[in-house]
């Protein structure tokens, strides 16, 4: 078990670090490439797209597969893109790469967490998410310094390093015992458990905060860079945001086991509707760096308890554990390219403020949800009474 943890954590560590690795690499990239906001947004969301259109086929590998082939395909694709991204020159080789990596960790984590959940108690499946998404969260506290590197050595010398953390990855991961696949119920039962009002529930709390987080990526590294911060110093503002984030997870993983899932999640929407009126105001660095870092926290409310209750969810609702974590992909993916994407490019067109507004307003709504939700049913972990 402990190998095990050590090994996904470890897969989704490198993962999130070569998708956070960007932020920093957007004023490189705008200055080099002519980028706007809204070609910004397209790059960034080039890898949620990819998690997207990957998610579903990813859970459908593993559960007839198996867990360790898909694991080792993700980190297959995750090597290539990252030689691809080291060397290209052109905005199209780079979006190709970050989507076709967004394909790989839909296989990596779709395998990767259903193999560590199918082998964890019921009752610590919460702490066990939280801790795994914890070294995740390390991975994107990283990530920025990557990319920082990569401005000051070289995309050429940084990615490469990232492909032959893949090979040695796949090296463990191949030694490491698998378990069998299970029997895939199919596409029917899939939307039939979509349909449910739990899945559902899980499906949108973890959708929301990856739109916020999809926005912050695109919007605060240009903002960083009008105010006149470096490279290096964007990525060390995320990297700072990503190490308190990292230290949430868990807890709020554990909370969500003693007190319910939606008990965290109801102090992060407090603090993501503040946060989206204040974050368009600071015009000084070290005060927009604040901000992301209050945000950035309250955002890491939501993963683990969304996470392990998108995972109840579909476990009542007979999924296996690698298609429910193929819904927890597929949420993701779809909340960072609205977030990015869409996101970007309204702010292009009008302004950052209208689209943190509108992110405060959605976070509003949706906290009155769940006050409604919690009073009439709790969702509480299995282990709760």
């Amino acid at each position: 078990m402990r190998r095990l943890f050590l090994l996904v954590s470890a897969v989704v560590l490198v993962d999130t670090m070569f998708f956070a690795a960007v932020a920093p690499l957007l004023p490189h990239f705008a200055d080099e490439l002519g980028l706007s906001k809204t070609a910004s947004g397209v790059l960034t969301a080039a890898y949620p797209a990819g998690t997207f259109v990957g998610s579903i086929p990813a859970g459908w590998l593993a559960s007839r597969w198996g867990v360790k082939p898909t694991l080792l395909l993700g980190l297959l694709l995750l090597g290539i893109t990252s030689l691809v991204f080291a060397f290209a020159n052109t905005i199209e080789l780079l979006d190709a790469a970050r989507f076709v990596q967004g394909v790989g960790g839909a296989c990596m984590w779709a395998a990767g967490m259903s193999w560590l959940v199918s082998a964890a108690p019921a009752e610590r499946r919460g702490e066990l998410i939280g801790s795994a998404l914890a070294a995740a969260i390390v991975g994107v506290l990283f990530g920025p310094v990557v990319g920082g590197a990569a401005t000051v050595v070289g995309q050429e010398v940084v990615f490469s390093g990232v492909a032959v953390v893949a090979v040695a990855l796949a090296v463990w991961a191949w030694t490491t015992p698998g378990v069998p696949p299970e029997a895939s119920l199919g596409a029917r039962a899939v939307m039939r458990a979509l349909a449910r009002r739990d899945v559902l529930a899980g499906f949108w709390l973890f959708t929301l905060p990856a739109v916020f987080a999809g926005s912050l990526e695109v919007l605060v590294p240009l903002h960083l860079d009008d105010l006149g911060a470096s490279g290096a110093a964007i990525g060390a503002i995320f990297l700072v945001a990503a190490g308190f984030e990292a230290v949430i997870s868990p807890i709020a993983g554990r909370l969500s086991d003693r007190r319910g899932r939606l008990a965290p999640i109801r102090v992060g929407l407090i603090g993501a509707v503040a946060m989206a009126v204040l974050l368009p105001l600071p015009d000084v660095v070290l005060l927009v760096a604040a901000a992301l870092v209050v945000v950035v926290m309250s955002l890491g409310t939501f993963w683990a308890p969304g996470m392990a209750l998108l995972s109840d969810a579909s476990e009542r609702a007979g999924l296996d554990q690698a298609v429910a974590f193929s819904i927890a992909n597929l949420a993701w993916a779809l909340g960072h390219v609205v977030g990015g994407g869409a996101g970007g490019a309204l702010a292009d067109a009008t302004s950052d403020a209208l689209v943190y507004g509108l992110l405060g307003a959605v976070c509003a709504i949706t906290l009155a949800g769940v006050i409604a939700l919690g009073r009439g049913t709790q969702v509480r972990s299995p282990a709760t009474p």
